[in-house]
């Protein structure tokens, strides 16, 4: 019940980081719709045709469009009469991403896969919705230009998978593995943290 929660979550808050994309990109109602849609179900969709899971997982539980749909609408209304903070998509992505890779992690992991394959399906979970939103709004995506972003869910899967190993509760787990996803990724946009660069010889 609980991953079926943080599952819902994750969904509404990849749509609300969707709307706002789309409202830098100047589209109407109905592009702004498609992209929250795309950007929401994603990532779960590609999870799920990895995994084989059929139906996939918004067409086996409609409740999925019901919260895009409540996300979007609820998202157009506030920012007609709130300011939208400077760093609010970011914010937004990073939340989804964390949530969508944790999850991502928990479905591979209950099919028993091993931690290096539940690790790439958690990371391509949060980050596949988050790198079509950016295409489709013609934007560099935050994937590759933004600092710590596919190494922040690599690590807060590693950390997800060594506290259970190590004795800890999924739960208690997965809220770290959470945490320290968005930590990094907060990391990366405000602290300028990245990786190291591949700098070839001239």
């Amino acid at each position: 019940m609980l991953l079926y929660l943080f599952d819902l979550a994750g969904v509404a808050v990849f749509a609300v980081s969707g709307v706002l994309a789309a409202g830098h990109a100047g589209l109407d109602w109905l592009g702004v719709l498609v992209i929250a849609s795309v950007t929401a179900v994603g990532g779960g969709t590609l999870r799920d045709l990895l995994l084989n899971r059929h139906p996939v997982f918004w067409i086996s539980d409609v409740r999925h469009v019901y919260v895009i749909l409540a996300a979007t609408a609820a998202s157009i209304a506030w920012v007609h009469f709130v300011p939208i903070p400077e760093h609010a998509l970011a914010l937004a992505d990073a939340l989804g991403l964390g949530l969508f890779a944790i999850t991502g992690a928990q479905i591979a992991e209950e099919r028993r896969l091993p931690a290096v394959i539940v690790t790439l399906v958690g990371t391509m979970t949060g980050a596949a919705g988050g790198l079509m939103r950016d295409v489709f709004t013609a934007h560099v995506p935050l994937l590759l230009s933004s600092g710590i972003y596919g190494s922040a869910s690599i690590a807060g899967i590693a950390a997800y998978l060594l506290l259970q190993a190590a004795g800890a509760s999924r739960r208690w787990a997965f809220h770290a593995g959470v945490v320290l996803i968005v930590a990094l990724r907060m990391g990366g946009i405000y602290g300028g943290w990245h990786l190291p660069l591949l700098q070839l010889p001239a």
